[in-house]
């Protein structure tokens, strides 16, 4: 099967496309031909090998694993046979833990436990856009439980148009939370139609000079740190970042001194009940999956040095 492969930690160019032998699925496994995967965040990490204490689960000197991807929409190839919940021809989406070791979507075909974060795709809904549902919608939803949110809340999602950022905007307006959106001039409207009652552009006003004070500050690209963000918290606020080196020591620093806080879903959970939450939201039209651009297979190095950029709305997908 074709696959993109990595042998060494480096930039977007280490990426190439390479013939890999096809894999079987276990007695409690499914094999999905895969249809579209996405390019994430955490792909970028894995390959540069950076932060490096991330190395410990993707390889200290060089990757243990050579394929790259978490992120997935296709069909149901084979079963092993202790699966009862698929079906060979089912349609199907869903995201793993990115732990190094599990990657492997960007490629024609994947393994995954049918016990994994894997649902059946939403009637009518495009690979494309089943592929970009889960990444951010768990890291989002993630987030807000660890904070706890609740209706009426006052929350500021800063990179509201990123794959977190769409998906925790909408997660927020479900939750019933009085949302203020941060993203750059052309997604103004884009994080209005997703929830958002109030939207600064980041471009024209800092939000954290604006005398303003929220109770949830949701960091979704790890670009503002908690010191920061601390003087636009409401006393006993929570900052919660999904990213960003500096936020490991406020996160430690925060459980023992004041009342404003950060709080991180470290690790992140990725869930089977979370997988059929979200889809439950699509269903409910509460709910979509924000795709910037899509790119074939072959043009993964393309794909990355965009996702690179930090400049993408919503998801980057690759179409196999």
């Amino acid at each position: 099967m074709r696959a993109i492969v990595y042998d060494t930690y480096g930039p977007p160019e280490v990426l190439r496309l390479e013939e890999v032998e096809k894999p079987s699925p276990k007695d409690d496994e499914v094999l999905i031909r895969i249809h579209a995967t996405t390019v994430t965040r955490a792909d970028v990490h894995a390959r540069e090998g950076s932060p490096l204490i991330g190395r410990l689960f993707t390889g200290v000197r060089k990757p243990k694993r050579r394929m790259l991807g978490h992120e997935f929409a296709g069909e149901v190839e084979a079963i092993g046979s202790e699966v009862t919940d698929f079906a060979v021809g089912d349609r199907v989406f869903g995201a793993i833990p990115y732990l190094g070791i599990l990657t492997g979507s960007h490629a024609e075909y994947f393994c995954v436990k049918a016990s994994a974060p894997i649902a059946h795709i939403p009637d009518g809904m495009p690979f494309e856009e089943a592929a970009a549902i889960c990444d951010g919608g768990f890291l989002a939803l993630g987030g807000w439980r660890k904070a706890n949110l609740h209706a009426g809340q006052k929350v500021l999602v800063y990179g509201a148009s990123g794959s977190i950022g769409t998906a925790a905007v909408q997660l927020a307006r479900h939750f019933a939370a009085h949302i203020t959106a941060v993203c750059n001039t052309k997604n103004v409207e884009l994080v209005r139609s997703l929830g958002a009652e109030e939207v600064v552009d980041y471009l024209r006003e800092d939000f954290t000079k604006n005398g303003e004070t929220y109770e949830i500050i949701f960091d979704a690209v790890g670009k503002h740190s908690f010191r920061r963000c601390r003087d636009s918290l409401a006393p006993g606020g929570l900052y919660v970042p999904t990213d960003g080196f500096i936020n490991a020591f406020w996160l430690l620093w925060g459980k023992r001194f004041g009342d404003k806080k950060v709080v991180a879903d470290i690790p992140p959970r990725f869930k089977k009940a979370d997988t059929l939450f979200l889809k439950e939201l699509i269903e409910a039209g509460e709910y979509r999956a924000v795709v910037d651009r899509t790119y074939p297979l072959e043009d993964v190095v393309e794909a990355t040095r965009y996702v690179e950029t930090g400049q993408k709305t919503g998801n980057v997908v690759l179409t196999v």
